[in-house]
């Protein structure tokens, strides 16, 4: 019966494989990496502004209910 430590560590010499060979292959695309990272970070802009936009009066709300003044939640001793 193979273990999940045995899984896990196949599963790394064959992903660290992988990225080792993607790795190499890249040297020649240095261009295109740099298109698809500036197009990875419009769509995390996109996201993060869509989110604002849908959550942001929640969010605002959350945090301007947070009573600063409350006691402390501290254990008293006895």
């Amino acid at each position: 019966m193979v273990t999940l430590f045995q899984s896990l560590y196949t599963l790394s010499v064959v992903a660290g494989g992988r990225v080792n060979d993607r790795m190499t292959s890249l040297k020649d695309e240095k261009g295109a990496s740099a298109v698809e990272y500036a197009m990875l970070v419009g769509v995390l802009a996109v996201v993060i502004i869509g989110a604002l936009v849908l959550f942001g009066e929640k969010v605002t709300n959350l945090f301007n209910g947070i009573d600063l003044n409350a006691p402390a939640a501290t254990p008293k001793a006895g």
